[in-house]
């Protein structure tokens, strides 16, 4: 949907996931076997990965000032479950949480967010405020109050509607 270059570092998987499945037309591309390998997602981790996406996306609505589009398993309970740990780099004494088990799509996503606080990039991944689409996005923009994955097209139609509601 979106226009917009990907997020910055671990993000883009983040933001690559909550966009697999297209809200106005409900294309899934968890539902393929490319779909899922492209996450490393077995066909029995399925469940858990579409739960994980939607707590995901429940989070970036927050980001941008909206309520959750449904009922979800809180994504601090979700996370709870990733083992993470702490690495120190010998050379420059550089310290970074990472995935105990790089496998789990769990451990993964809770590495990027744990590096995306720390680089205080998190809270500009959000969702667009658009009922039929909620794209994830990054929001580059300076006072960090994007609204819409894309203004060419859901904050033109949201406009529109504004419009002709007024006439």
């Amino acid at each position: 949907m979106s226009e917009r270059s990907p997020a910055p570092g671990g993000l883009t998987l983040v933001e690559s996931l909550v966009n697999t499945v297209d809200l106005e037309s409900g294309a899934d591309s968890l539902d393929t076997a490319e779909g899922r390998a492209r996450f490393g997602i077995a066909e029995g981790e399925l469940a858990q990965a579409r739960e994980l996406r939607e707590a995901l996306r429940v989070a970036l609505l927050a980001h941008a000032g909206h309520p959750p589009h449904r009922a979800v398993t809180p994504l601090g309970e979700l996370l709870a479950a990733a083992p993470l740990f702490l690495t120190v780099a010998a050379a420059d004494g550089s310290a970074a949480l990472a995935p105990a088990d790089a496998r789990p799509l769990l451990a993964r996503v809770a590495a990027a967010v744990a590096e995306s606080l720390v680089a205080g990039t998190w809270i500009r991944l959000k969702a667009c405020e658009a009922v039929d689409c909620h794209w994830a996005y990054y929001d580059r923009s300076p006072a960090g109050r994007g609204r819409w994955c894309s203004m060419q097209v859901c904050g033109a139609r949201a406009k529109m509607r504004r419009y002709r509601a007024r006439g």
